[in-house]
């Protein structure tokens, strides 16, 4: 087994699933054990950071709330900087919002006028992918801001709902791909 098969399979181990969250039908994948594994968390970082390496981004866009958790840590190693994707009405400047559809609603999220500047190389990161639609609409963010997005990053993919397929021909890359 590869080194990254054995890092999948270990947090594979540690993922909780959730029933019926956040709303009935849905099964939420919990990432919150495999952070207070400090040890699995590290490997984890050290992974998305050799595989971020080959984008040379200049800036990492991460997404309310478990993405930050990653990308702050994942900027920090690159030696870049952070921008935040929150929920509205969270962050106190002047900011550019987007509405989009869920797999079990409707949401928007917003970021600074000035979190990404023209031409920055951008890396968006969250903690899952499912169908695409919050990570779409950050990359949908960045680029109206005239960012560059050379990446998406993700600790885990739902592939059976095809959210890649939103983000092409933006890359793709998670640690964990569940089928």
């Amino acid at each position: 087994m590869s080194a990254d098969r054995a890092l999948a399979s270990r947090i594979v181990e540690r993922v909780r699933d959730v029933p019926d969250f956040p709303t009935p039908g849905i099964l939420f994948k919990d990432i919150t054990p495999v952070l207070a594994d400090a040890a699995l968390m590290s490997e984890l970082l050290d992974h998305m950071h050799e595989a971020a390496k080959p984008t040379r981004p200049d800036l990492i866009v991460a997404i309310e709330s478990r993405g930050f958790i990653i990308g702050a840590p994942l900027a920090h190693a690159l030696g870049i900087g952070f921008t935040p994707i929150r929920k509205p009405g969270k962050l106190p400047w002047q900011t550019v919002r987007l509405e989009y559809a869920l797999e079990y609603g409707t949401d928007a999220i917003e970021m600074h006028t000035d979190g990404v500047r023209p031409g920055q190389r951008v890396l968006v990161v969250d903690d899952v992918l499912a169908t695409g639609g919050t990570a779409a609409s950050a990359v949908q963010l960045v680029r109206q801001l005239g960012g560059e997005v050379v990446g998406t990053s993700f600790v885990i993919e739902l592939a059976f709902l095809n959210g890649r397929a939103r983000l092409e021909p933006v890359g793709v890359e998670a640690v964990v791909r569940y089928e």
